[in-house]
């Protein structure tokens, strides 16, 4: 059984429009106005999204049924696991005492709580959102800084800012592959695409962090630090997302970004040290031998060597066990697209791909159960902690399962289709649009991978439509989508649990909504830019 998509299922395409729309509305209206947690909101999204294939474009309901089962699959392998590895490894790293002696480590390499800022909101939360993402930077990176006696609700507005020109390779570049997955774009060209828009703004980050906490005097006296740390984490993400791969693009330029600052610590300190306020908690921090301070990173260390070897083509190839890819029954090759959006009428492909040993989230897990057996822990405690981090992560999972099928019935059906030709008549303002298109999807979806899915394929049949090169716009919505990143719901509660500030959620939304905004204007106009003015920056096949 075939069935053709239909892209004017409503006497006008406005109509058709608005209707397309609707999952995405709801999705809003019962997170924002209901206030529902977000899997309510997700789960009444995709419900919308399942009547409207079904009642409206009239797409068969075993084709809507095997699409849902799709997406909440891809959801969980390509998504949800990783989160839940990145968790369970900061469990493990807590557990063990190992996370302390992190902490202390690099919190030792100066006093000035700007420095600290720059040393642990960004470099060491690139790092976490390069490993695993999945709001552990905000949380990990939150504690540390209370730890050294940062007030809470700036602890949690720093990570929030600072998790964001990251946020693309979070995951071991997990957005990046959504979006070459759910595109069929090449993905070394997405990857080296958005590693020409984000590194200016990774340039200047540390100085927009520092600036949010201090005033441009004190911002001033550690320009040096803020160019430096800035200035290599950019060179780095920029070359590694352009000569070489995309899984650690975050990890590699994180931990450079660490060492050069280290090694410039060690040169130059600020004339005026800025210490933690008077009367706010004093620390008392242990100095660590150089294998001691190893040995508390080797949670972190190994996992991170897991995922390069397994990453590795070599050795991939034979992780990827051939029975376990193979079509969606009922739905590979069954849905046909048909023109304007392609030339001649074309099969969508739906491959099923159940190969966990190859995944990122996998390596993680290895990694951090080989660092509990090291560090003494029973195997069985371990495991006690993996199943305390899946019941501590069920409602984001839920979340991530009906945010990735509603995304995945929007495609099939056709429905992101239909709302990609309306955005056609935004015309040569589109390349802006659409990057704020994919700063809303992150708003909405809580992850850059999950905006992907939603509006990614949108993306490349708005491009094409308007002789806009796919590629850029596509890549577009993923470097547009991080600046999103620090008021989605998800983050926004990560953040406040995690800095004890529960129920201040409204104020931690309005601190870092300003920022969100101007940031994701400027990734739409850059983008701008490099559509009409610098075409020659786009990767060409």
């Amino acid at each position: 059984m075939t069935w053709n998509q239909d892209y004017n299922p409503l006497p006008h395409w406005i109509l058709s429009t608005l209707v397309s729309a609707l999952p995405v509305l709801t999705l809003f209206f019962v997170l924002l106005v209901l206030k529902k947690r977000v899997w309510i909101s997700a789960l009444s999204g995709m419900i919308m999204a399942v009547l409207l294939a079904g009642a409206v474009f009239h797409m068969p309901a075993t084709l809507i049924t095997q699409a849902t089962l799709m997406g909440f699959i891809f959801g969980f392998l390509r998504i949800a696991w990783i989160i839940i590895a990145s968790i369970f490894l900061y469990n493990i790293a807590v557990e063990t005492g190992q996370f302390q002696v992190m902490k202390e480590s690099i919190a030792t390499l100066s006093s000035d709580r700007r420095i600290q800022v720059i040393l642990i909101a960004f470099c060491f939360g690139a790092f976490l959102e390069g490993t695993g993402g999945g709001g552990a930077p905000v949380a990990i990176a939150g504690s540390f800084l209370i730890g050294l006696g940062f007030p809470p609700f700036q602890a949690a507005t720093i990570c929030l800012l600072a998790n964001t020109a990251p946020v693309a390779w979070g995951g071991v570049g997990n957005p990046i592959r959504v979006l070459n997955l759910v595109t069929g774009l090449p993905e070394h060209e997405l990857n080296a695409m958005v590693g020409r828009i984000l590194p200016p703004f990774s340039l200047i980050l540390p100085l927009w962090l520092v600036r949010s906490m201090v005033n441009w005097k004190q911002t001033g006296e550690v320009i040096p630090a803020l160019l430096v740390s800035g200035g290599s984490f950019a060179a780095m993400q920029f070359y590694w997302s352009n000569y070489q791969e995309s899984g650690l693009v975050d990890i590699i330029a994180a931990i450079f970004s660490l060492l050069v600052m280290v090694g410039f610590l060690k040169f130059w300190k600020p004339r005026h040290l800025l210490l933690v306020e008077t009367g706010k908690v004093e620390i008392e921090l242990r100095h660590h031998s150089f294998l001691g301070v190893v040995k508390g990173w080797s949670p972190f260390l190994l996992s991170s060597v897991f995922i390069f070897v397994c990453g590795m083509p070599s050795l991939n190839k034979y992780l990827k066990i051939a029975a376990l890819s193979f079509p969606m029954p009922g739905l590979h090759n069954a849905v046909i697209r048909v023109p304007p959006v392609v030339p001649t009428p074309t099969p969508e492909p739906a491959m099923l791909d159940l190969n966990i040993f190859a995944l990122p989230g996998t390596a993680v897990v290895a990694g951090a159960f080989l660092s509990a057996m090291l560090s003494g822990m029973a195997f069985s405690r371990a495991l006690t902690i993996l199943g305390r981090t899946f019941r501590q992560l069920v409602p984001s999972l839920l979340a991530i399962s009906f945010m990735v099928g509603l995304a995945y019935v929007t495609r099939y059906s056709g429905t992101d289709t239909v709302l990609g030709l309306s955005l056609t008549h935004t015309g040569w303002l589109f390349p802006l649009f659409g990057t704020l298109l994919g700063w809303l999807g992150v708003a909405l979806t809580g992850t850059d991978a999950g905006s992907n899915a939603l509006f990614g394929n949108l993306q490349k049949v708005t491009a094409e439509q308007l002789n806009l090169s796919p590629v850029l716009m596509a890549s577009a919505n993923s470097a547009g989508g991080v600046m999103g990143k620090m008021i989605d719901a998800q983050s926004i509660v990560v953040a406040s649990t995690a800095t004890h500030q529960e129920g201040n959620e409204a104020a931690i939304f309005k601190a870092v909504f300003k920022h969100s905004i101007v940031l994701a204007v400027l990734v739409g106009l850059l983008v701008m830019l490099y559509a009409y003015v610098f075409p020659g920056v786009i990767p060409k096949s």
